[in-house]
């Protein structure tokens, strides 16, 4: 029997908002400067991933993994992030993709609890820049997790923040790795993006302007 629901916790990139093309554009920089061709294709497996293990994934491809130590590969993450900080300035309330504020409005009006679990570590900057940081009870990202998605601990701690049960929580994802954070932490997944891509949530909307709350919860009650 399903636990009576008590929180959603959401992804931010690419659920809130759609922050994948600075992220793009800034790791396509770095691996210019490394001699390293980054194309749109490549990005699409970063999706989700921390930032280091992004780093990993782009000097692998290169064929550069073992060309860095541990201080260097931490500075070209840094460096990485400079940019993207630099580019995301520009983030204002229109940047919410489609039916998301409409969505957490119904979620609010209906008392439950909201949370957000991200892989970015600067989840703060940006939901304040689109004017939703003071609408989530609680933010978890990258700088407060030892382990990145597709380990569940973002969203178990998200869950212990929030005081519920991860068995009474709706996670919402549109990354493969989010979505299998999210039944690895015992929780209903929604995920948004093509069907194929997602054999193991609970429900797939193909773009957040089909996110229904009470599609959602009629499912996630049975």
């Amino acid at each position: 029997m399903t636990r009576p629901l008590q929180a959603f916790i959401f992804d931010l990139d690419g659920v809130i908002t759609d922050t994948a093309e600075y992220h793009f554009l800034a790791w396509k920089a770095l691996a210019e400067d490394l001699g390293i061709t980054f194309t749109r294709e490549d990005n699409e497996e970063l999706k989700g991933v921390s930032r280091m293990d992004s780093l990993e994934k782009i000097l692998e491809l290169g064929g550069r993994t073992g060309d860095f130590s541990a201080e260097e590969k931490e500075a070209l993450a840094e460096k990485k992030n400079e940019h993207y900080l630099t580019l995301i300035q520009n983030i204002t309330p229109a940047d919410l993709l489609p039916a998301i504020k409409e969505l957490i409005a119904d979620i609010k009006a209906k008392g439950l609890k909201l949370g957000l679990a991200s892989a970015s570590k600067n989840a703060f900057t940006v939901m304040e820049s689109l004017g939703m940081k003071s609408e989530f009870d609680i933010i978890v990202d990258a700088k407060t997790v030892v382990n990145g998605k597709p380990h569940p601990e973002v969203f178990l701690r998200a869950a212990e923040m929030l005081g519920v049960e991860p068995e009474a929580c709706i996670g919402v994802e549109d990354a493969a790795a989010g979505v299998q954070a999210i039944k690895a932490a015992g929780m209903f997944a929604v995920a948004v993006g093509p069907t194929e891509s997602f054999e193991i949530a609970d429900i797939v909307y193909a773009s957040t302007d089909e996110l229904s709350f009470e599609k959602i919860v009629e499912v996630y009650n049975g």
